[in-house]
Protein backbone atom coordinates (compact mmCIF):
# COMPACT_ATOMS: atom_id res chain seq x y z
CA UNK A 1 0.00 0.00 0.00
CA UNK A 2 1.45 3.55 -1.08
CA UNK A 3 2.01 6.08 1.58
CA UNK A 4 -1.35 8.40 0.51
CA UNK A 5 -3.02 4.51 0.56
CA UNK A 6 -1.91 4.47 3.91
CA UNK A 7 -2.51 8.08 4.94
CA UNK A 8 -6.14 7.70 3.79
CA UNK A 9 -7.21 4.56 5.75
CA UNK A 10 -6.05 5.91 8.62
CA UNK A 11 -7.87 8.81 8.33
CA UNK A 12 -11.08 6.53 7.48
CA UNK A 13 -10.52 4.38 10.38
CA UNK A 14 -10.58 7.48 13.02
CA UNK A 15 -13.33 8.43 11.53
CA UNK A 16 -15.91 4.98 11.11
CA UNK A 17 -14.14 4.68 14.88
CA UNK A 18 -16.13 7.76 15.93
CA UNK A 19 -19.26 6.43 14.51
CA UNK A 20 -18.78 3.11 15.87
CA UNK A 21 -19.06 4.79 19.34
CA UNK A 22 -15.98 2.61 20.79
CA UNK A 23 -13.55 3.29 23.55
CA UNK A 24 -10.09 2.30 22.75
CA UNK A 25 -10.15 -0.23 24.95
CA UNK A 26 -13.45 -1.43 23.42
CA UNK A 27 -12.04 -1.23 19.91
CA UNK A 28 -8.38 -2.95 21.43
CA UNK A 29 -10.46 -6.22 22.95
CA UNK A 30 -12.16 -6.74 19.62
CA UNK A 31 -9.25 -5.97 17.47
CA UNK A 32 -7.22 -8.74 19.70
CA UNK A 33 -10.27 -11.48 19.34
CA UNK A 34 -9.55 -11.07 15.84
CA UNK A 35 -6.04 -12.23 15.88
CA UNK A 36 -4.24 -8.22 16.16
CA UNK A 37 -0.84 -8.61 17.50
CA UNK A 38 -0.74 -4.94 18.52
CA UNK A 39 -0.59 -3.15 21.62
CA UNK A 40 -3.37 -1.02 23.21
CA UNK A 41 -1.11 1.72 23.45
CA UNK A 42 0.07 1.27 19.53
CA UNK A 43 -3.53 1.46 18.98
CA UNK A 44 -4.02 4.27 20.75
CA UNK A 45 -1.76 6.43 18.71
CA UNK A 46 -2.79 4.69 15.30
CA UNK A 47 -6.02 6.04 15.57
CA UNK A 48 -4.97 9.53 16.94
CA UNK A 49 -2.82 9.97 13.71
CA UNK A 50 0.51 9.45 15.82
CA UNK A 51 1.64 6.10 14.71
CA UNK A 52 1.85 3.66 11.93
CA UNK A 53 0.78 -0.25 11.78
CA UNK A 54 1.26 -2.54 8.68
CA UNK A 55 -0.96 -3.54 6.51
CA UNK A 56 -2.47 -6.39 7.94
CA UNK A 57 -3.24 -4.76 11.46
CA UNK A 58 -4.35 -1.83 9.76
CA UNK A 59 -6.80 -4.63 7.70
CA UNK A 60 -7.48 -6.49 11.05
CA UNK A 61 -8.66 -2.95 12.85
CA UNK A 62 -10.76 -1.81 10.38
CA UNK A 63 -12.54 -5.24 10.26
CA UNK A 64 -13.00 -4.91 14.19
CA UNK A 65 -14.84 -1.35 13.10
CA UNK A 66 -16.57 -2.59 10.68
CA UNK A 67 -17.99 -5.75 12.54
CA UNK A 68 -19.76 -2.99 15.36
CA UNK A 69 -20.98 -0.50 12.64
CA UNK A 70 -22.86 -3.32 10.79
CA UNK A 71 -24.39 -4.00 14.26
CA UNK A 72 -25.18 -0.37 14.75
CA UNK A 73 -26.49 0.62 10.75
CA UNK A 74 -28.55 -2.18 9.21
CA UNK A 75 -29.11 -1.13 5.50
CA UNK A 76 -31.92 1.51 5.54
CA UNK A 77 -35.26 -0.28 4.03
CA UNK A 78 -38.87 0.04 3.61
CA UNK A 79 -40.68 -1.68 6.49
CA UNK A 80 -43.33 -4.02 5.84
CA UNK A 81 -46.44 -5.56 7.91
CA UNK A 82 -44.42 -7.85 9.37
CA UNK A 83 -40.81 -9.43 9.91
CA UNK A 84 -39.17 -10.71 6.85
CA UNK A 85 -36.21 -12.41 6.13
CA UNK A 86 -33.63 -11.94 2.89
CA UNK A 87 -34.01 -13.05 -0.56
CA UNK A 88 -30.98 -12.77 -1.83
CA UNK A 89 -27.54 -12.80 0.14
CA UNK A 90 -25.40 -10.31 1.20
CA UNK A 91 -21.79 -9.92 1.34
CA UNK A 92 -19.31 -12.11 -0.86
CA UNK A 93 -19.41 -14.74 1.45
CA UNK A 94 -22.86 -16.09 1.65
CA UNK A 95 -23.13 -15.35 -2.34
CA UNK A 96 -20.27 -17.43 -3.32
CA UNK A 97 -21.89 -20.36 -0.71
CA UNK A 98 -25.40 -19.94 -2.14
CA UNK A 99 -23.92 -19.87 -5.56
CA UNK A 100 -22.43 -23.48 -5.18
CA UNK A 101 -25.46 -24.44 -2.88
CA UNK A 102 -28.16 -23.30 -5.52
CA UNK A 103 -25.22 -24.43 -8.86
CA UNK A 104 -25.20 -27.72 -7.74
CA UNK A 105 -29.30 -28.94 -7.24
CA UNK A 106 -29.61 -31.21 -10.14
CA UNK A 107 -25.92 -30.46 -11.06
CA UNK A 108 -24.46 -33.53 -12.63
CA UNK A 109 -21.14 -34.20 -10.71
CA UNK A 110 -18.96 -33.68 -13.64
CA UNK A 111 -20.13 -30.13 -13.00
CA UNK A 112 -18.35 -29.89 -9.60
CA UNK A 113 -15.35 -28.33 -10.98
CA UNK A 114 -17.32 -24.97 -12.78
CA UNK A 115 -19.49 -24.95 -9.67
CA UNK A 116 -16.33 -24.28 -7.45
CA UNK A 117 -14.22 -21.98 -9.97
CA UNK A 118 -17.72 -19.71 -9.69
CA UNK A 119 -17.46 -19.84 -6.36
CA UNK A 120 -13.96 -18.53 -5.81
CA UNK A 121 -14.97 -15.68 -8.01
CA UNK A 122 -18.23 -14.73 -5.64
CA UNK A 123 -14.83 -14.73 -3.06
CA UNK A 124 -12.17 -12.98 -5.20
CA UNK A 125 -10.16 -15.17 -5.49
CA UNK A 126 -8.98 -18.35 -7.61
CA UNK A 127 -10.28 -22.01 -6.30
CA UNK A 128 -8.64 -25.11 -7.48
CA UNK A 129 -10.21 -28.93 -5.99
CA UNK A 130 -7.76 -31.94 -5.07
CA UNK A 131 -9.05 -35.15 -3.76
CA UNK A 132 -7.08 -37.27 -2.29
CA UNK A 133 -7.36 -41.22 -3.56
CA UNK A 134 -8.46 -43.50 -1.65
CA UNK A 135 -4.84 -45.05 -1.05
CA UNK A 136 -4.20 -41.90 0.89
CA UNK A 137 -0.89 -41.41 -1.04
CA UNK A 138 -1.61 -38.60 -3.39
CA UNK A 139 -3.98 -35.07 -4.00
CA UNK A 140 -5.56 -35.36 -7.37
CA UNK A 141 -6.66 -32.14 -8.97
CA UNK A 142 -10.16 -33.01 -10.25
CA UNK A 143 -11.04 -33.92 -13.53
CA UNK A 144 -14.41 -34.91 -13.91
CA UNK A 145 -13.59 -36.97 -16.39
CA UNK A 146 -10.79 -39.08 -14.75
CA UNK A 147 -8.28 -37.93 -17.18
CA UNK A 148 -5.12 -35.90 -14.96
CA UNK A 149 -5.56 -32.25 -14.81
CA UNK A 150 -2.15 -31.53 -13.81
CA UNK A 151 0.38 -33.69 -11.49
CA UNK A 152 -0.95 -35.19 -8.49
CA UNK A 153 0.50 -33.68 -4.88
CA UNK A 154 1.95 -35.97 -2.51
CA UNK A 155 0.19 -36.28 1.01
CA UNK A 156 3.79 -36.62 2.46
CA UNK A 157 5.85 -34.21 1.62
CA UNK A 158 4.25 -30.90 0.29
CA UNK A 159 2.68 -28.09 1.75
CA UNK A 160 -0.80 -29.12 0.38
CA UNK A 161 -0.19 -32.82 2.16
CA UNK A 162 0.47 -31.11 5.38
CA UNK A 163 -2.72 -29.00 5.43
CA UNK A 164 -4.63 -32.52 4.53
CA UNK A 165 -2.20 -34.44 7.26
CA UNK A 166 -3.10 -32.15 10.21
CA UNK A 167 -6.37 -30.59 9.31
CA UNK A 168 -5.43 -27.11 9.08
CA UNK A 169 -5.27 -24.45 7.16
CA UNK A 170 -1.70 -23.63 5.78
CA UNK A 171 -0.30 -20.26 3.69
CA UNK A 172 2.34 -20.87 0.85
CA UNK A 173 3.83 -19.44 -2.57
CA UNK A 174 2.87 -21.32 -5.76
CA UNK A 175 4.62 -20.65 -8.54
CA UNK A 176 4.74 -16.86 -6.95
CA UNK A 177 2.06 -16.26 -6.32
CA UNK A 178 0.13 -16.58 -2.51
CA UNK A 179 -1.86 -19.40 -2.31
CA UNK A 180 -3.74 -21.10 0.95
CA UNK A 181 -4.15 -24.69 1.38
CA UNK A 182 -7.18 -25.70 3.17
CA UNK A 183 -8.43 -28.99 3.92
CA UNK A 184 -11.52 -29.99 2.25
CA UNK A 185 -13.77 -31.83 4.61
CA UNK A 186 -17.04 -34.24 4.78
CA UNK A 187 -17.58 -33.42 8.57
CA UNK A 188 -14.33 -35.43 10.35
CA UNK A 189 -13.39 -37.48 6.97
CA UNK A 190 -10.38 -35.87 5.13
CA UNK A 191 -11.64 -35.77 1.16
CA UNK A 192 -8.52 -33.59 0.34
CA UNK A 193 -7.72 -29.91 0.00
CA UNK A 194 -8.48 -26.91 -2.20
CA UNK A 195 -5.88 -24.65 -3.35
CA UNK A 196 -7.28 -20.67 -2.83
CA UNK A 197 -4.99 -18.15 -4.96
CA UNK A 198 -4.95 -14.72 -3.26
CA UNK A 199 -4.36 -11.46 -4.80
CA UNK A 200 -2.08 -10.02 -2.38
CA UNK A 201 0.44 -12.04 0.46
CA UNK A 202 -1.39 -10.17 3.50
CA UNK A 203 -4.55 -11.87 2.65
CA UNK A 204 -2.78 -15.30 3.73
CA UNK A 205 -3.26 -14.09 7.21
CA UNK A 206 -6.40 -12.40 6.76
CA UNK A 207 -9.10 -14.07 9.83
CA UNK A 208 -11.97 -13.47 7.51
CA UNK A 209 -10.85 -15.08 3.99
CA UNK A 210 -9.30 -17.76 6.06
CA UNK A 211 -13.16 -18.20 8.00
CA UNK A 212 -15.03 -18.06 4.93
CA UNK A 213 -12.84 -20.32 3.13
CA UNK A 214 -13.23 -23.13 5.99
CA UNK A 215 -17.38 -22.68 5.55
CA UNK A 216 -16.65 -23.07 1.42
CA UNK A 217 -14.54 -25.83 2.12
CA UNK A 218 -17.37 -27.68 4.92
CA UNK A 219 -20.19 -27.14 2.36
CA UNK A 220 -18.04 -28.42 -0.56
CA UNK A 221 -16.84 -31.34 1.03
CA UNK A 222 -20.36 -32.63 1.86
CA UNK A 223 -21.24 -32.09 -2.00
CA UNK A 224 -17.96 -34.20 -2.84
CA UNK A 225 -19.62 -36.84 -0.79
CA UNK A 226 -23.24 -36.56 -2.02
CA UNK A 227 -21.98 -36.36 -5.84
CA UNK A 228 -20.62 -39.41 -5.19
CA UNK A 229 -23.74 -41.06 -4.50
CA UNK A 230 -25.05 -41.09 -8.42
CA UNK A 231 -22.26 -40.41 -10.33
CA UNK A 232 -18.41 -41.81 -10.95
CA UNK A 233 -16.54 -38.52 -11.75
CA UNK A 234 -15.61 -38.43 -8.22
CA UNK A 235 -14.19 -42.23 -8.05
CA UNK A 236 -12.95 -41.60 -11.67
CA UNK A 237 -10.21 -39.07 -9.63
CA UNK A 238 -9.55 -41.03 -6.51
CA UNK A 239 -9.59 -44.56 -7.71
CA UNK A 240 -6.21 -44.44 -9.77
CA UNK A 241 -5.90 -47.86 -10.30
CA UNK A 242 -8.42 -50.42 -11.57
CA UNK A 243 -10.96 -51.92 -9.02
CA UNK A 244 -11.54 -55.53 -8.75
CA UNK A 245 -15.78 -56.92 -8.43
CA UNK A 246 -14.82 -57.84 -4.80
CA UNK A 247 -13.06 -54.39 -3.88
CA UNK A 248 -15.93 -52.70 -5.43
CA UNK A 249 -18.72 -54.30 -3.37
CA UNK A 250 -16.60 -53.81 0.20
CA UNK A 251 -16.29 -50.24 -0.79
CA UNK A 252 -19.74 -49.56 -1.21
CA UNK A 253 -20.98 -51.24 1.88
CA UNK A 254 -18.22 -49.08 4.29
CA UNK A 255 -19.86 -45.80 6.19
CA UNK A 256 -17.49 -42.75 6.09
CA UNK A 257 -13.99 -43.56 6.76
CA UNK A 258 -13.98 -41.14 9.25
CA UNK A 259 -16.93 -39.81 11.60
CA UNK A 260 -17.48 -38.06 14.69
CA UNK A 261 -19.79 -36.85 17.33
CA UNK A 262 -19.38 -34.50 19.88
CA UNK A 263 -16.81 -36.13 22.48
CA UNK A 264 -16.33 -39.45 19.89
CA UNK A 265 -14.51 -40.23 16.79
CA UNK A 266 -13.95 -42.94 14.74
CA UNK A 267 -11.86 -43.55 11.92
CA UNK A 268 -11.56 -47.15 9.44
CA UNK A 269 -9.62 -48.28 6.45
CA UNK A 270 -9.31 -51.50 4.37
CA UNK A 271 -6.62 -52.35 2.63
CA UNK A 272 -5.78 -52.66 -0.43
CA UNK A 273 -8.76 -50.05 -1.56
CA UNK A 274 -8.98 -50.94 -4.81
CA UNK A 275 -9.19 -54.72 -4.45
CA UNK A 276 -10.10 -55.43 -1.10
CA UNK A 277 -11.20 -59.00 -0.50
CA UNK A 278 -12.84 -60.25 2.88
CA UNK A 279 -11.97 -57.25 5.76
CA UNK A 280 -14.86 -54.73 6.65
CA UNK A 281 -15.73 -52.52 9.09
CA UNK A 282 -18.90 -50.76 9.82
CA UNK A 283 -19.90 -48.54 12.72
CA UNK A 284 -23.37 -46.40 13.91
CA UNK A 285 -22.86 -43.11 15.83
CA UNK A 286 -25.94 -41.64 18.24
CA UNK A 287 -26.12 -39.02 20.97
CA UNK A 288 -25.50 -42.03 23.83
CA UNK A 289 -23.62 -45.19 22.12
CA UNK A 290 -21.49 -45.98 19.34
CA UNK A 291 -21.11 -49.45 17.73
CA UNK A 292 -18.44 -50.86 15.96
CA UNK A 293 -17.99 -54.18 13.97
CA UNK A 294 -14.61 -54.92 12.14
CA UNK A 295 -14.82 -58.73 10.76
CA UNK A 296 -12.63 -61.06 8.45
CA UNK A 297 -14.12 -63.18 5.73
CA UNK A 298 -12.63 -66.65 5.57
CA UNK A 299 -10.97 -67.28 2.21
CA UNK A 300 -9.39 -64.76 -0.36
CA UNK A 301 -11.49 -64.58 -3.50
CA UNK A 302 -14.73 -63.10 -4.20
CA UNK A 303 -16.55 -65.89 -1.96
CA UNK A 304 -14.72 -63.86 0.89
CA UNK A 305 -16.07 -60.64 -0.44
CA UNK A 306 -19.51 -62.00 -0.55
CA UNK A 307 -19.27 -63.22 2.61
CA UNK A 308 -18.04 -60.07 4.50
CA UNK A 309 -20.84 -57.78 2.58
CA UNK A 310 -23.36 -60.13 3.66
CA UNK A 311 -22.30 -60.61 7.25
CA UNK A 312 -22.48 -56.72 7.47
CA UNK A 313 -25.92 -56.33 5.83
CA UNK A 314 -26.92 -58.89 8.43
CA UNK A 315 -25.49 -57.11 11.32
CA UNK A 316 -26.85 -53.41 9.63
CA UNK A 317 -30.58 -55.07 9.60
CA UNK A 318 -29.82 -56.36 13.40
CA UNK A 319 -28.98 -53.27 14.66
CA UNK A 320 -31.42 -51.10 13.31
CA UNK A 321 -34.15 -53.44 14.79
CA UNK A 322 -32.51 -52.85 18.03
CA UNK A 323 -30.93 -55.90 18.93
CA UNK A 324 -28.10 -56.37 20.92
CA UNK A 325 -24.84 -57.83 20.64
CA UNK A 326 -25.57 -61.31 20.93
CA UNK A 327 -28.22 -60.36 18.94
CA UNK A 328 -26.72 -58.94 16.21
CA UNK A 329 -23.98 -61.99 16.42
CA UNK A 330 -26.78 -64.71 15.99
CA UNK A 331 -28.34 -62.86 13.10
CA UNK A 332 -24.82 -62.89 11.43
CA UNK A 333 -23.93 -66.26 12.49
CA UNK A 334 -27.40 -67.42 11.12
CA UNK A 335 -27.52 -65.08 7.92
CA UNK A 336 -24.00 -66.64 7.20
CA UNK A 337 -25.07 -70.48 7.31
CA UNK A 338 -27.98 -70.06 5.70
CA UNK A 339 -26.14 -68.28 2.61
CA UNK A 340 -23.41 -70.32 2.18
CA UNK A 341 -23.71 -73.16 4.10
CA UNK A 342 -21.23 -75.46 6.01
CA UNK A 343 -17.26 -73.95 5.55
CA UNK A 344 -18.38 -70.47 5.49
CA UNK A 345 -17.40 -67.80 8.38
CA UNK A 346 -15.92 -64.33 9.55
CA UNK A 347 -14.36 -63.74 12.41
CA UNK A 348 -15.06 -60.37 14.07
CA UNK A 349 -15.41 -58.10 17.14
CA UNK A 350 -18.45 -56.34 17.85
CA UNK A 351 -18.50 -53.73 20.55
CA UNK A 352 -20.68 -50.74 21.68
CA UNK A 353 -19.01 -47.77 24.00
CA UNK A 354 -21.71 -45.63 26.36
CA UNK A 355 -20.49 -42.10 25.33
CA UNK A 356 -21.76 -40.85 28.66
CA UNK A 357 -19.67 -43.15 30.84
CA UNK A 358 -17.22 -44.46 28.46
CA UNK A 359 -18.69 -48.21 29.28
CA UNK A 360 -17.41 -50.76 26.53
CA UNK A 361 -19.19 -54.06 26.28
CA UNK A 362 -17.42 -56.28 23.56
CA UNK A 363 -17.96 -59.90 22.04
CA UNK A 364 -14.75 -61.43 20.23
CA UNK A 365 -15.37 -63.61 17.46
CA UNK A 366 -12.47 -65.72 17.00
CA UNK A 367 -10.55 -62.41 16.28
CA UNK A 368 -7.09 -60.79 17.23
CA UNK A 369 -7.91 -58.85 20.35
CA UNK A 370 -8.93 -55.13 20.64
CA UNK A 371 -6.03 -52.74 22.02
CA UNK A 372 -6.40 -49.72 24.68
CA UNK A 373 -3.80 -46.90 24.38
CA UNK A 374 -4.10 -44.46 26.99
CA UNK A 375 -1.63 -41.56 27.89
CA UNK A 376 0.65 -42.96 25.23
CA UNK A 377 0.49 -46.62 25.89
CA UNK A 378 -1.00 -49.76 25.12
CA UNK A 379 -2.85 -50.45 28.24
CA UNK A 380 -4.78 -53.75 28.07
CA UNK A 381 -5.65 -56.37 25.21
CA UNK A 382 -9.30 -56.68 25.62
CA UNK A 383 -9.13 -60.81 25.38
CA UNK A 384 -12.19 -61.77 26.90
CA UNK A 385 -15.65 -62.02 25.39
CA UNK A 386 -14.02 -64.90 23.38
CA UNK A 387 -15.95 -67.72 20.88
CA UNK A 388 -15.38 -69.08 17.80
CA UNK A 389 -16.02 -67.05 14.40
CA UNK A 390 -19.37 -66.15 12.92
CA UNK A 391 -21.05 -68.93 10.83
CA UNK A 392 -20.24 -72.09 12.82
CA UNK A 393 -23.45 -72.01 14.29
CA UNK A 394 -22.55 -71.46 18.01
CA UNK A 395 -25.44 -70.88 20.15
CA UNK A 396 -23.80 -69.76 23.23
CA UNK A 397 -21.64 -66.44 23.37
CA UNK A 398 -20.28 -63.82 26.29
CA UNK A 399 -20.59 -60.12 26.19
CA UNK A 400 -17.21 -58.72 28.10
CA UNK A 401 -17.08 -55.14 29.67
CA UNK A 402 -14.39 -52.94 30.32
CA UNK A 403 -14.72 -49.02 31.17
CA UNK A 404 -13.05 -46.48 28.81
CA UNK A 405 -11.31 -43.22 30.48
CA UNK A 406 -11.54 -39.55 28.24
CA UNK A 407 -8.65 -39.71 25.78
CA UNK A 408 -8.55 -43.53 25.66
CA UNK A 409 -8.34 -45.04 22.10
CA UNK A 410 -9.72 -47.94 21.32
CA UNK A 411 -7.92 -50.11 18.15
CA UNK A 412 -10.01 -52.90 16.66
CA UNK A 413 -7.85 -54.68 13.64
CA UNK A 414 -7.93 -57.79 11.50
CA UNK A 415 -5.13 -60.11 11.75
CA UNK A 416 -4.01 -58.58 8.13
CA UNK A 417 -1.76 -55.80 10.43
CA UNK A 418 -0.04 -58.07 13.31
CA UNK A 419 0.43 -60.83 10.86
CA UNK A 420 2.22 -59.19 8.17
CA UNK A 421 5.27 -60.39 7.84
CA UNK A 422 8.45 -59.36 5.78
CA UNK A 423 10.72 -61.84 3.19
CA UNK A 424 12.58 -62.97 6.42
CA UNK A 425 9.42 -63.84 8.17
CA UNK A 426 9.48 -61.39 10.51
CA UNK A 427 6.04 -60.66 11.33
CA UNK A 428 4.71 -56.85 12.44
CA UNK A 429 3.45 -58.42 15.45
CA UNK A 430 1.57 -56.80 18.80
CA UNK A 431 4.67 -55.31 20.10
CA UNK A 432 5.69 -53.36 16.81
CA UNK A 433 2.03 -52.42 16.55
CA UNK A 434 1.85 -51.02 20.56
CA UNK A 435 5.32 -49.20 19.30
CA UNK A 436 3.53 -47.20 16.51
CA UNK A 437 0.86 -46.70 18.36
CA UNK A 438 2.77 -44.89 21.64
CA UNK A 439 4.63 -42.71 18.99
CA UNK A 440 1.61 -41.53 17.17
CA UNK A 441 -0.14 -41.17 20.47
CA UNK A 442 3.43 -38.56 21.57
CA UNK A 443 2.57 -36.74 18.12
CA UNK A 444 -1.17 -36.04 18.93
CA UNK A 445 -1.79 -37.36 15.39
CA UNK A 446 -5.40 -37.15 14.75
CA UNK A 447 -7.08 -40.90 14.35
CA UNK A 448 -7.45 -40.32 10.51
CA UNK A 449 -3.65 -39.73 10.14
CA UNK A 450 -2.65 -42.56 12.36
CA UNK A 451 -4.40 -44.67 10.61
CA UNK A 452 -3.41 -43.41 7.15
CA UNK A 453 0.44 -44.03 8.71
CA UNK A 454 -0.48 -47.21 10.24
CA UNK A 455 -1.20 -48.86 7.09
CA UNK A 456 1.47 -47.53 5.44
CA UNK A 457 3.74 -48.88 7.88
CA UNK A 458 2.68 -52.30 7.27
CA UNK A 459 2.93 -51.83 3.64
CA UNK A 460 6.77 -50.99 3.97
CA UNK A 461 7.01 -54.23 6.06
CA UNK A 462 6.31 -56.49 3.31
CA UNK A 463 8.12 -54.31 1.00
CA UNK A 464 5.54 -52.15 -0.82
CA UNK A 465 3.67 -55.76 -1.51
CA UNK A 466 0.05 -56.30 1.16
CA UNK A 467 0.32 -60.17 0.97
CA UNK A 468 -3.18 -60.30 2.93
CA UNK A 469 -5.76 -58.30 3.53
CA UNK A 470 -5.65 -55.83 6.01
CA UNK A 471 -8.21 -53.71 8.25
CA UNK A 472 -8.46 -51.28 11.15
CA UNK A 473 -10.40 -48.93 13.15
CA UNK A 474 -9.18 -46.56 15.42
CA UNK A 475 -12.23 -45.21 17.58
CA UNK A 476 -11.42 -41.80 20.44
CA UNK A 477 -13.29 -40.45 22.92
CA UNK A 478 -11.90 -37.23 22.57
CA UNK A 479 -13.19 -33.84 21.21
CA UNK A 480 -12.76 -34.48 16.94
CA UNK A 481 -10.48 -32.50 14.98
CA UNK A 482 -11.62 -30.13 12.99
CA UNK A 483 -9.97 -27.29 10.50
CA UNK A 484 -7.71 -24.90 12.82
CA UNK A 485 -7.59 -21.26 10.83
Amino acid sequence: MTDHRAEQQQHSIAAALGHAGLSTDELWIRYFALGGDAGMIEIDAYVHGLGGLPPLQRDILAHAINERLDELTPPRRADYSRPTREIRPRGRSLTALVELLEGAELAPPDRLRVLVEAAGRALDVSLAMYLVDYGERHLCPWSADGTPDGPPLGVDGTRAGQAFREVRILPTTVDDRPVLWVPLLDGAERLGVLEVRVADVTDLHDPGLRTQCRWLSMLLGHLVTLLTRYGDAVDLVRLPEPSTVTGELIRSMLPPLTAGVDDFVVTGVVEPRHGAGGDAFDYALSETTATLIVLDAAGHDLRSGLIAATALAAHRHARRAGRDLLGQARAIDETITGQFGPGASATAVLAEVDLAGGRLRYLNAGHPAPLVLREGRVVTALDAGLSPPLGTGVARRTVAEAVLRPDDWLVLHTDGITGARNDRGESFGDTVLADFLRREAAEDSPPPETVRRLVRAVLAHQGGVLRDDAGVVLARWTTPRTIIP
